[in-house]
């Protein structure tokens, strides 16, 4: 191979595929941790490394040029291979010290996580916990963590997965707001309930409805993308929640509510890539939360 060939840097590569596949700068700039000027400029300085234009600027928006689409495949599998060459490193590190990364919804992350991380802290101290609150699946393949909690088994063959349990969630509220509005004791009471909405896709007013209790928008008056900040409004009294009933029971200041309802029903997985296997501190992480996450959370 001729080395003399290769005239680009390949954090300016890095920064043109993070470019094309997140859609503009400002986008790349936070998935890499960088100020968008300095994104800008790599890019710019690649365009002048391999004399193309990788993208055409119109307005405030990003397009790859034909040259840019041309080059893309490239550099996306220069991507993957040095992802790959970062896990296999990272997994020859035995060291019960370094950084684990934790993806998981942001219910988890809030309400489940903490008083695991902190008897997982006193047990190895040296290792520092990253926690992603997100309730997108992260990419394991590409490092945006090192650990997820997923409520669906994953096909990718690197990715090693433990089924935690089957878990379900069920509705919730104060006790002043079901003696105000109650009693739930049959699944048609919830025609005069208020619930708070968790999605824009009507998704739950849909698969309610399709128990026969013929709801419709008013019954959702409030509607919010946060478990964390649901859980809030079903505590201040706004209306009725659905949560995971190990963080609902334990929770002393909501009581379950419609219990003639069948509960929502999804699984719980651990997912990890493979170099688990071959990381020491990695593969204590994950065990320490496969058996943390199996226990019922503390009243």
């Amino acid at each position: 191979m001729d080395w003399r060939s290769v005239n680009f840097d390949w954090n300016r590569a890095r920064a043109f595929l993070v470019t094309a596949e997140e859609g503009s700068l400002s986008a790349a700039a936070r998935a890499l941790g960088l100020a968008q000027p300095t994104l800008g400029r790599q890019v710019d300085a690649l365009e002048q490394e391999l004399g193309v234009v990788l993208f055409e600027r119109v307005g405030r928006g990003l397009h790859l040029t034909p040259a840019g689409y041309e080059l893309l495949d490239h550099v996306r599998a220069m991507g993957e291979a040095a992802s790959r060459m970062s896990m296999t490193a990272f997994g020859q590190n035995d060291a019960m010290e370094g950084e684990v990364s934790i993806s998981a919804s942001d219910a988890y992350a809030a309400m489940v996580l903490p008083p695991i991380l902190a008897r997982l802290h006193a047990a190895e101290p040296h290792i520092r916990i990253e926690v992603i609150a997100a309730n997108d699946a992260a990419d394991l393949l590409r490092r945006e963590a090192d650990i997820a909690l997923r409520n669906f088994r994953p096909r990718e063959p690197e990715l090693v997965a433990r089924k935690i349990r089957d878990a379900t969630a069920r509705f919730y509220g104060t006790p002043a707001y079901l003696e105000r509005r109650g009693p739930f004791t049959r699944p048609q009471d919830l025609a005069r309930a208020q619930i708070i909405d968790l999605d824009s896709n009507g998704m739950m007013l849909e698969w309610l409805n399709r128990q026969g209790l013929g709801l419709t928008t008013a019954n959702f008056p409030f509607r919010c993308a946060s478990y964390p900040a649901m859980w809030a409004m079903v505590k201040e009294g706004l209306g009725l929640g659905v949560i995971d009933d190990r963080i609902g029971d334990a929770d002393p200041a909501v009581r379950r509510a419609v219990p003639g309802i069948a509960p929502f029903e999804f699984p719980l997985w651990l997912v990890a890539h493979r170099e688990i296997h071959r990381n020491r501190r990695l593969r204590f992480v994950f065990d320490f939360l496969a058996d943390a996450l199996k226990a019922p959370i503390p009243k």
